[in-house]
């Protein structure tokens, strides 16, 4: 075994010093061993690299956000977050982290970011998901009334106090809306992703699908209308074969269960 050489604890300094003055120029100087010009180019590389990916990940967030305000706010994240993850692809997913759980309040940030991240993410996470490589049984043309519904693993329904499919230049909402919008994201059989503005009847539908999987389309129809103390339920539950229809149509269900 080779021991231990004497000069790993300056190799490791150095790399302690180059790597924080990276993250914070303004407060930690650059190492004496390296001149400026260099450390110049490594700044700018590794903060322009960073920068990209969560632009292009996030470019709704990109767009309403003056030039300035979006520099701070990602030299904030680049400066202070750990990040858990060695992989590139996965910044968008560390820089969501950051915004839900440790950038707190902050004035430059508008009232839905959170919401609006976390959907525009959702985009990138089901484009890279590899969740449907090992499906249980299941019959694709199955009967969804009379069958067990099984829901894509790459289709998720969600829902956010704002209109967070709206949100553009023109449309900034400054309170979350009257009523949560419900959304489902979803990757279709040719890999394109999709966004459907349901209702909360489906999206309870959706829900009560994932949560109970042994239910048949026709127990989860009877579910809902007990719920919702719905007066004529037979009308509701004619309703469900088509609703269930379309939303396998979609790829949003993929068959039904055999195991």
């Amino acid at each position: 075994m080779t021991a231990p050489s004497s000069e790993q604890p300056d190799f490791i300094a150095l790399q302690r010093a180059f790597t924080d003055h990276i993250r914070r120029p303004e407060q930690h100087p650059r190492p004496p061993q390296i001149e400026d010009r260099r450390m110049a180019i490594y700044r700018e590389l590794f903060f322009n690299n960073v920068e990209g990916f969560i632009s292009t990940a996030f470019p709704v967030l990109r767009t309403i956000t003056p030039d300035d305000t979006w520099l701070r706010r990602v030299r904030d994240f680049f400066a202070g977050h750990r990040c858990e993850t060695p992989y590139f692809a996965e910044i968008a997913e560390e820089f969501l982290a950051w915004l839900q759980h440790e950038r707190g309040e902050h004035p430059d940030d508008p009232p839905f970011i959170r919401e609006l991240a976390h959907y525009e993410w959702v985009e990138l996470a089901l484009s890279t998901s590899d969740a449907d490589e090992d499906l249980p049984p299941l019959d694709r043309n199955g009967d969804l009334m009379a069958g067990r519904p099984l829901i894509s693993p790459v289709a998720w329904h969600l829902a956010y106090s704002y209109p967070v499919h709206r949100i553009g230049p023109d449309f900034l909402p400054e309170a979350p809306g009257e009523h949560p919008t419900f959304l489902s994201v979803y990757r279709d059989r040719d890999d394109q992703i999709h966004f459907l503005d349901i209702n909360a009847v489906t999206y309870r539908l959706l829900d009560l699908m994932k949560e109970n999987p042994t239910l048949t389309g026709l127990d989860l129809m009877k579910v809902i209308a007990a719920e919702m103390q719905h007066p004529q339920p037979e009308q509701l539950i004619a309703h469900g074969e088509p609703l269930l229809e379309d939303l396998r149509n979609r790829n949003i269900i993929i068959g039904t269960r055999l195991d």
